[in-house]
């Protein structure tokens, strides 16, 4: 089932996306500068705060005991290429063992449906270079690649490829 999250679903969300990110970036160990970039990202707190905006919408795949994934969606948002709304796919996780079953794609056509009543004439999402499985993903899902961007921890930088949905 895709719900809307709602506070009650803050700590829940900080651990599938702790344990998502680490999963999906962490392949040969994980050292200080990661751990302190995802133990500080990935807060109850912090999606608390995210869950309290009017510009920040959520939706979570709920299982029978708790949640399986989420996708966040930001209005506001400033993309870092031109001919983009300011309508962000920030984050769409899944964890691992139920990948594979539809939860990303009815997470994904939730956000195009929400997304596309906002009026906007597109949707944009940041995706890194180096995740093939994302990026095959969201391009089987009729987005188009339109620019680079850099993912910033503290001084390193991450290339990121832009890719932009057009609603018809």
């Amino acid at each position: 089932m895709i719900r809307q999250a709602d506070i009650k679903d803050a700590s829940s969300l900080a651990a599938i996306g702790l344990e998502v990110w680490l999963h999906t970036y962490l392949h040969n160990g994980v050292n200080a500068f990661f751990a302190d970039y995802a133990l500080s990202h990935f807060t109850a707190a912090r999606f608390g705060q995210l869950l309290s905006r009017q510009n920040e919408h959520i939706l979570v795949a709920q299982d029978t005991v708790g949640i399986v994934g989420f996708v966040h969606i930001s209005s506001g948002a400033k993309s870092p290429v031109e001919n983009c709304s300011d309508l962000e796919i920030v984050t769409l996780y899944v964890q691992s063992r139920h990948q594979h079953n539809g939860v990303g794609q009815r997470l994904l056509e939730a956000a195009l449906r929400h997304c596309a009543s906002s009026g906007r004439p597109n949707v944009w999402l940041t995706v890194n270079a180096e995740n093939e499985r994302a990026i095959g993903f969201y391009l089987k899902n009729g987005f188009e690649r339109v620019g680079e961007t850099q993912f910033q921890i503290g001084d390193q930088a991450y290339p990121n490829h832009v890719l932009r949905f057009r609603f018809r």
